[in-house]
């Protein structure tokens, strides 16, 4: 077996009226993030990392935002159809490791939570799911509080006969 990773990063801007969904885990918050579908950053990162380690693309490429089937999708979904095409194309995935960049909430008391989500959706032991977070330090987009953004890098092993 040979192994591949590839990388993910997603950001959303924090607007009012919508829901904060991280890692499929829905918090408690003033403002949510802005986008076509659920906007979970955590999980769209993980998308494209599983996806790039594949050689098969991007998120835009498979579900793309101009796709009205995909407006307020639930991004565990999409998370878990762009697995079937990983798995479809010969990969195992092996590990997730992620970052969350965001002022607040704080994702310590969610991070448990979260982790085992995104492992039950991808088939995988908790223990291959890491998931940190850290703040923008008052610098930028997410420094202000305008905004989260998530990073992800998946680990894929080749099957021997994929």
């Amino acid at each position: 077996m040979s192994t591949r990773s590839g990388i993910g990063y997603d950001s959303h801007r924090l607007v009012e009226g919508r829901r904060l969904v991280l890692g499929g885990v829905e918090f408690d918050a003033e403002r949510g993030l802005e986008g076509h579908s659920d906007a979970d950053v955590l999980s769209h990162a993980i998308t494209d990392a599983l996806l790039g380690a594949a050689g098969l693309g991007d998120i835009g490429q498979h579900f793309p935002d101009s796709d009205e089937r995909y407006r307020d999708a639930d991004s565990l979904v999409l998370l878990s159809d762009a697995l079937a095409s990983v798995r479809a194309a010969g990969f195992e995935l092996v590990h997730v490791d992620a970052t969350v960049v965001m002022e607040a909430p704080k994702l310590a008391d969610a991070r448990e939570a979260i982790r085992d989500r995104l492992a039950e959706v991808l088939g995988v032991p908790a223990a291959n799911v890491n998931i940190k977070a850290t703040t923008g330090e008052g610098i930028g987009f997410v420094g202000r509080g305008e905004g989260i953004a998530a990073l992800a890098v998946a680990t894929l092993a080749q099957r021997a006969n994929g």
